[in-house]
């Protein structure tokens, strides 16, 4: 294998996979987004999106609050300054392999 193959290895492999790389995309645009707008955004179901959003929360990359709106619960999710750090670094090793292999 090429040492330009071998450089993908390199990726972020929790961002890297296709429904965390989607959730940390939407997030880094907002200030902070609710469970619901998520779901409807990546089209996850609530487990599946409760499950990714708990392994981004575990490295420190989404901030979750659980909080009320009236009596309703809500959960809130916010991308941290590590979660963007982590979003942008992925990006610029994407496009710096981009480059090498084209």
């Amino acid at each position: 294998m090429s040492e330009n193959l071998r450089s993908v290895t390199d990726l972020d492999r929790l961002i890297h996979e296709p429904a965390r790389l989607l959730i940390s995309t939407i997030l880094s645009g907002v200030v902070s987004a609710d469970f619901i707008f998520l779901q409807r955004e990546t089209g996850l179901t609530k487990g599946n999106l409760s499950a990714h959003l708990s392994k981004l929360e575990e490295a420190g990359y989404v901030k979750i609050e659980k909080t009320f709106k009236g009596k309703l619960p809500l959960t809130v999710c916010k991308l941290t300054a590590s979660g963007h750090k982590a979003l942008a670094k992925y990006r610029q090793q994407l496009q710096d392999f981009m480059k090498k292999t084209s």
